[in-house]
């Protein structure tokens, strides 16, 4: 008889992010998975986590410091273990879970290094387990619908892609005030954010990185940037500062109740402050880059990411050999300082409910034809509802992604790291060294 009983989930790493999917085991997708057990460096973020288990009706789950994750699996008889703690250390779980038999779901990206992405795919080699990567923006509809027309041959050949990404003066501050500010941690934003859209590139085109070329530098946050440029305040960070009361790109935890519980009353067990000043010292990673990847099949991408834009959005344009796709998306079209309906909390990003899209196709000698789309409700234009229903569901959908797609998207942001290091163009095969593919 087949075992028809619900999939048994953990998650480790309770900050924000994993919020979502512990909201969605406990209330909306509850009728697909069962959440058994919460693991973290943090008891107090954990804590936050069973309140919302609790507040669901339901009973707290228990609770793993994360030297203890391996006995977890065990005595909570994990199924599936969702990965959402820092970035350099996705590896380390994902190889635990996989090598005691428990399939394993990271929030992108993949891991953080090479080491880490070797690992993942020895244990994924010796095990035969699953790996799935959080790559919400593959479930967009109009993501969707770009691949679609692709697909279908609308443009022909595809030749060529241009992808400009814009973070806005909230959003691009966060990555420069948390962990992410430590390229050791996070990767950087080649690796961290980027890796999102190099996935949808590779998805799109069906092809995979070669040559890699790039050139990033630290422009507009920093201690040295914001003198220069007259916006640095001097303080250390936002909370209980009084030079950062007025400053716009300070974070007022306080305002929150959320970040209170999950961060600041966190502090005195590990000491991480999520507010840090973002003109301060220590930022190790790039918010201006420039990114020329050569692919297997031939296409050619031209990829921008800045951090630091008055507005917050993305424009993507597909070259074939009969014609082109241009997509704008406006997420936001303005940046305010001020705190209002869309920004209660002073300084911290708000949700992208209001996105607007536009996709024109234009075929070789004939007039431009905009394609009706329609950007989903939620988070990433609708693209976390519908994955958390795939991943729950363990729906064959022909999108979810793997730890090769993972890996494919994660190779290509090693390689421009290595690239502005190096100042050469890297190809994916001397990266990777004689292990290969």
């Amino acid at each position: 008889m087949n075992d028809t009983s619900p999939r048994r989930f953990a998650i480790v790493g309770t900050g924000s992010r994993a919020r979502m999917y512990t909201r969605a085991l406990t209330d909306t997708h509850r009728d697909l998975g069962l959440l058994v057990a919460l693991c973290d460096t943090n008891a107090t973020r954990m804590a936050v986590h069973n309140r919302i288990v609790t507040e669901a009706g339901l009973d707290p789950v228990p609770t793993y410091p994360a030297e203890a994750f391996a006995r977890m699996l065990h005595e909570q008889k994990v199924d599936e273990v969702i990965v959402c703690t820092v970035d350099h250390t996705h590896a380390d779980y994902v190889v635990a879970a996989l090598e005691a038999g428990v399939d394993a779901i990271t929030e992108k990206p993949l891991t953080a290094d090479l080491d880490g992405l070797k690992r993942i795919n020895a244990a994924q080699a010796r095990t035969g387990g699953h790996v799935t990567v959080g790559f919400n923006y593959r479930y967009n509809p109009v993501h969707l619908k770009l691949r679609e027309l692709i697909a279908s041959g609308a443009i022909g050949e595809v030749g060529s892609v241009h992808f400009e990404w814009l973070l806005d003066l909230r959003h691009g501050a966060d990555y420069f005030r948390r962990w992410h500010r430590d390229k050791a941690n996070s990767g950087g934003l080649l690796v961290h954010k980027a890796s999102h859209h190099f996935d949808l590139v590779n998805w799109w085109i069906g092809a995979r990185p070669e040559e890699v070329y790039a050139s990033g530098r630290l422009f507009f946050y920093g201690a040295q940037n914001g003198h220069r440029h007259g916006v640095a305040g001097d303080y250390p960070r936002g909370h209980d500062s009084p030079g950062a009361d007025q400053d716009p790109f300070a974070l007022h935890m306080a305002d929150s109740p959320d970040l209170t519980a999950l961060y600041l009353e966190a502090e005195h067990e590990d000491g991480y402050r999520r507010d840090l000043n973002v003109f301060g010292e220590g930022i190790t990673i790039e918010d201006d880059m420039s990114v020329l990847v050569r692919y297997d099949s031939g296409v050619r991408l031209s990829y921008h990411l800045v951090a630091y834009a008055p507005w917050e959005g993305y424009r993507i344009s597909i070259t074939g050999s009969k014609g082109r796709l241009e997509l704008d998306m406006t997420e936001f079209a303005h940046t305010s300082p001020d705190q209002d309906e869309q920004h209660p909390v002073r300084g911290m990003p708000a949700p992208k409910e209001n996105t607007a899209a536009r996709l024109w196709l234009r075929r070789h000698w004939q007039e431009p034809e905009e394609i009706p789309v329609n950007v989903g409700g939620g988070g990433h234009g609708g693209g976390d509802v519908a994955m958390l229903t795939a991943l729950f569901g363990r729906l064959d959908d022909g999108v979810r992604p793997d730890h090769a797609d993972g890996g494919n998207a994660l190779i290509t942001g090693l390689c421009a790291n290595a690239s502005i290091a190096s100042g050469r163009p890297v190809r994916v095969a001397d990266l990777l060294g004689e292990e290969g593919r």
